[in-house]
């Protein structure tokens, strides 16, 4: 049976010629990850290299300072993936998985970045606690709203505090600690990073900016 990276590779290699530069481009590599993801027993090696294919996909730079739930190109781009998702798999795949790993990386407070701020002291004990319900309170207005975007944005929120304790090597390699929230975050990217891909590639028209990182030709 054909992975999901040979299977949207066929269909890329059969299209390529009609994509505008950018998109050809970050399609390309978004692949190659993905493919390399897939090739992976390792949850953590998984892990990194499933967000590295869905960063190619966006292709925009990410402010660790930020993170992505405040960022306004980021959920621009959740909300043009969605309206241009006329099979609604987006939709599918966020109520599909909700009562499981989404639903977990809701009330995982590991993977909240407040959480890692009120451990080095510098939020108290109250003021994390609030954020804490309050982050739960609009993730639970939005999954009862169905608001499709909003969820996958927090659900990626929370996932990129996981990503940088990973990258940033805050977190042991195999380590039991944090099994669960990679587990969950697995899971959940190894079904969105296809749909993205695919809706990218359903889409070659829209409008979806530069490539980082252009590639360069020596002569």
């Amino acid at each position: 049976m054909a992975t999901r990276h040979e299977t949207l590779k066929t269909r890329q290699r059969q299209e390529r010629e009609g994509y505008p530069e950018d998109l050809s481009l970050r399609v390309h590599r978004a692949l190659s990850w993905l493919d390399r993801a897939e090739q992976e027993s390792d949850p953590d090696s998984c892990f990194i290299f499933l967000w590295i294919a869905f960063n190619a996909a966006y292709a925009t730079e990410i402010d660790d300072r930020q993170g992505l739930s405040e960022q306004a190109t980021f959920n621009a781009f959740l909300e043009k993936l969605h309206s241009l998702d006329n099979s609604q798999r987006l939709k599918g795949l966020v109520w599909k998985v909700y009562s499981g790993a989404i639903s977990a990386l809701l009330d995982n407070p590991y993977v909240v970045r407040a959480f890692w701020e009120y451990q080095k002291g510098n939020m108290s004990l109250p003021e994390w606690e609030r954020r804490f319900a309050g982050g739960k309170h609009a993730a639970r207005k939005s999954i009862s709203s169905h608001n499709t975007p909003k969820v996958l944005s927090i659900a990626l929120d929370r996932i990129y505090v996981l990503r940088n304790q990973l990258i940033h090597g805050g977190a042991t390699w195999g380590g039991q600690v944090n099994r669960k929230q990679i587990a969950d975050c697995v899971k959940i990217m190894n079904d969105l990073v296809p749909v993205v891909i695919e809706i990218m590639m359903d889409n070659p028209q829209a409008m979806w900016g530069q490539a980082s990182f252009p590639v360069v030709k020596v002569e």
